[in-house]
């Protein structure tokens, strides 16, 4: 992905603004001089990225629509459909599968396998994705002062790195399909993940796949979820480990106050993604069924 199809520098520097002014409800000219743009161009720019307007997106990160979608309750694996949506409809079809190592290849590190990996663009800035034997192994979004291949080695400390962006990039491109809009591509079915964890990391991982796109749940409601509802505090640290982002969705997981929290590649981009997610959500929901929800691109 040579050319950035995606704008997310400027639109993450709106974001910010509109998050921290929340209260002062920053105008449209305000937010375009952030991202450096003419309001005309910013609000097209924006709209293409969301599928809805800045303001509507602001209202995604609310702390009073996060309290909500606590309140609601009943977004893990317990409920199969949303809004009696079924089969071509659903809003979320599980397409990830987790794979854990055994013990023994826990320990290995890696040892042995090839790792093959290149840098790409998404919606939410560049990552670096690395597959194992066609699965993938990675998902690290980066900083200016990241090195992928420090990354990845943390990660699988044995395996042998390959740097091979052609082999990897169909994978990339079924994650975060090249396409505006909000991304609306459709996904694949099914895509494999290799995760190198323990038994509890690996548990809440998969808890996490339960949590619908365009929903939020707490780290209290992922600790019950696992039958270990006194284990709030190591369930956090299982998900700040969590190597692979966006796929295991640990972004989803805020504290039962309402407030977003930490996210390990920054708590912007965790804005970014779960508002970007819920624009998908209500725009799924008006193409199912046209007048179910009401001012959604205000």
């Amino acid at each position: 992905m040579n050319t950035p199809p995606y704008p997310y520098p400027q639109i993450a520097a709106a974001i910010e603004h509109l998050v921290t002014q929340q209260q002062a409800q920053p105008t449209l000219a305000e937010l375009a001089e952030r991202a450096n743009l003419s309001p005309f161009h910013f609000q097209r720019l924006f709209t293409e990225w969301a599928g809805v307007s800045p303001k509507k997106f602001g209202q995604y990160l609310t702390l009073d629509y996060a309290k909500q979608q606590l309140r609601n309750g009943a977004v893990l694996s317990a409920v199969a459909d949303e809004a009696g949506l079924s089969g071509a409809g659903r809003l979320h079809d599980p397409f990830v599968r987790i794979e854990g190592v055994t013990p023994g290849q826990f320990k290995q590190g890696g040892r042995g396998l090839l790792l093959h990996y290149g840098v790409f663009d998404s919606p939410f800035g560049p990552f670096v994705l690395g597959s194992i034997g066609g699965k993938v192994a990675l998902l690290h979004f980066l900083t200016d002062d990241n090195v992928p291949e420090a990354l990845l080695t943390q990660a699988w400390p044995k395996a042998t790195l390959v740097w091979a962006p052609t082999l990897v990039r169909p994978l990339a491109e079924q994650i975060f399909p090249s396409v505006g809009a909000g991304g609306t591509s459709d996904r694949p079915r099914r895509l494999a993940v290799l995760m190198r964890g323990t038994a509890f990391q690996l548990k809440v991982w998969e808890a996490l796949l339960s949590i619908p796109e365009g929903h939020l749940a707490s780290y209290d409601q992922i600790a019950a979820t696992i039958g270990q509802p006194t284990a709030t505090r190591a369930v956090g640290t299982a998900i700040g480990a969590n190597p692979v982002g966006y796929l295991i969705p640990c972004h989803r997981v805020i504290k039962k106050t309402g407030l977003f929290g930490g996210y390990r590649w920054g708590s912007g981009r965790k804005q970014a993604i779960l508002g970007w997610e819920a624009a998908r959500r209500e725009t799924a929901l008006l193409t199912h069924e046209p007048g179910l929800l009401t001012g959604a691109f205000d």
